[in-house]
């Protein structure tokens, strides 16, 4: 029996549910980076990789170094058939919450690529409307290829963000923790209060903000 990305001989196989999978039906992977930080857009990504063009040694970004990210980075541009980024940005985040705001940027990334995929592949529990059939799967960034080819996109583009915001705001850390709630972020925050692009409902950030009108 065939499979989707069997071209990646180290994959387990899989077969979706949600939708019959036939050879040559084009599949994006979608993933998230950014949902647990105070600042920031929530940034995903959608892949469709070439069958013709396998990128080796895709992960679940997080288990890869920055450096393996970015190499990685660039390969799955050069390789894949296409790709995309969505975002929320942090008033949405406020006014939907994180996890709509998610599946909005979800739905952004998928909406942005040039070509329409015949299903997606979405990292997690839970799905939202494309416009084709879609799926998730707990731990796709570790079982699909497009789901890791999405989650080192993502990643790599929303670091590189907290470092330019970094260059803007050096003296809150920007670079190291990327906007979460680590103890030198806390400290910082609760020193200097939020500046714009935090996220206004979030705990940490409207404690500050509560601390400052008092």
């Amino acid at each position: 029996m065939t499979y989707p990305f069997a071209e990646y001989p180290g994959v387990a196989p899989f077969l979706p549910t949600a939708f019959y999978w036939q050879p040559g039906m084009t599949i994006a992977g979608v993933d998230e980076v950014g949902r647990g930080p105070l600042v920031g857009a929530v940034v995903t990504a959608a892949v469709i990789l070439d069958p013709a063009c396998p990128v080796d040694g895709l992960a679940d970004s997080k288990m890869l170094s920055q450096k393996r990210r970015e190499e990685l980075a660039i390969q799955i541009r050069e390789c894949a058939l296409a790709f995309s980024f969505g975002r929320a940005e942090p008033e949405e985040i406020d006014q939907l919450n994180i996890f709509h705001a998610t599946l909005l940027a979800m739905r952004r990334a998928v909406a942005g690529l040039p070509i329409m995929p015949g299903a997606v592949l979405v990292d997690g529990n839970r799905v939202t409307e494309f416009g084709c059939p879609a799926e998730a799967v707990v731990k796709g960034d570790r079982r699909i290829p497009a789901i890791s080819a999405a989650s080192i996109l993502a990643k790599v583009a929303r670091d590189e963000e907290m470092v330019q915001l970094h260059q803007r705001h050096p003296d809150y850390g920007f670079d190291r923790h990327k906007g979460y709630p680590t103890a030198e972020h806390l400290a910082v925050l609760a020193r200097l209060g939020p500046l714009p692009e935090h996220r206004r409902s979030f705990g940490p950030v409207a404690r500050s903000l509560d601390a400052a009108a008092r």
